[in-house]
């Protein structure tokens, strides 16, 4: 008989370790494919659903924001320097140009404005000196024509002033071209003088809405600074006879812009 009880508690205890073995593997093997089912995710009781905020945030700039917009402009062009004591402007200048806003935030813009001016030259020159019996330009008419494309940077004004926040401030700033053309008036003899540059414009500027996400008035101020094509001529320095006479020694200068738009929106 002891020969018997000892085979049946081995048999017994052999039956009670496979029975364990099974329990310890589909215990293991439920956890496994819990955490590696398609769309579980082990972190999500330590990470935020980043997903889910990005589509709030996307669903209340398609419901409030600004798309594209349309802008008509005028204002004045100034200029510092001998380009400005040279220059009288003809204002109005005029500008229009295309916005397309990325977010509530950043908004890109493509665009042309144009700009008249003149200057007198009525003393003698050794670049035109015998042009006529004072040896003088004369008049000549000045056009601006340029290009632009530039990024914009709207503030989050959401928690300030009720008055900041619908003036809709930003900073901007675009890449120029300025193609310039001299006429003589005075003078049908000389060709005309043209040529182009780059410039970059900076400054910021406010909107105020006329009706919300449809139509504002806007104002913006830039400053400029451009390589104009005749930056450093000598052609309108006084003769080396007077040299102490009217005259410009170069046409160096930055130029300012202040512009009012009317803007439309989609």
């Amino acid at each position: 008989m002891s020969k018997l009880k000892l085979i049946i508690l081995l048999a017994a205890t052999f039956l009670a370790g496979l029975a364990f073995a099974d329990n310890s593997g589909i215990l293991e093997t439920d956890v496994f494919d819990d955490d590696m089912t398609i769309g579980g995710d082990i972190f999500s009781d330590f990470n935020e659903d980043i997903d889910v905020s990005q589509v709030a945030e996307h669903e209340r700039y398609y419901r409030y924001g600004r798309f594209f917009t349309f802008l008509l402009c005028l204002g004045i062009t100034s200029f510092a320097g001998n380009r400005g004591a040279a220059y009288e402007p003809q204002n109005p200048s005029y500008s229009v140009s295309f916005t397309f806003f990325q977010d509530f935030q950043i908004a890109y813009t493509l665009g042309f404005g144009y700009s008249k001016h003149s200057f007198f030259v009525g003393y003698r020159t050794d670049h035109y000196n015998g042009l006529n019996d004072e040896g003088a330009p004369g008049m000549i008419d000045v056009r601006m024509l340029r290009a632009f494309f530039g990024v914009r940077h709207y503030f989050d004004t959401s928690n300030l002033g009720t008055a900041i926040t619908y003036s809709n401030p930003y900073l901007t700033g675009r890449l120029e071209y300025w193609y310039t053309t001299n006429k003589f008036i005075d003078q049908s003899s000389i060709p005309n003088n043209s040529g182009g540059g780059l410039g970059v414009g900076v400054g910021g500027g406010l909107e105020f809405p006329i009706k919300l996400r449809e139509s504002y008035i806007g104002l913006e101020v830039l400053f400029h600074t451009v390589n104009f094509f005749d930056k450093y001529t000598q052609e309108f320095r006084p003769p080396a006879n007077n040299a102490n006479g009217n005259g410009f020694d170069d046409l160096t200068g930055n130029a300012f812009t202040t512009m009012v738009s009317y803007i439309i929106n989609w």
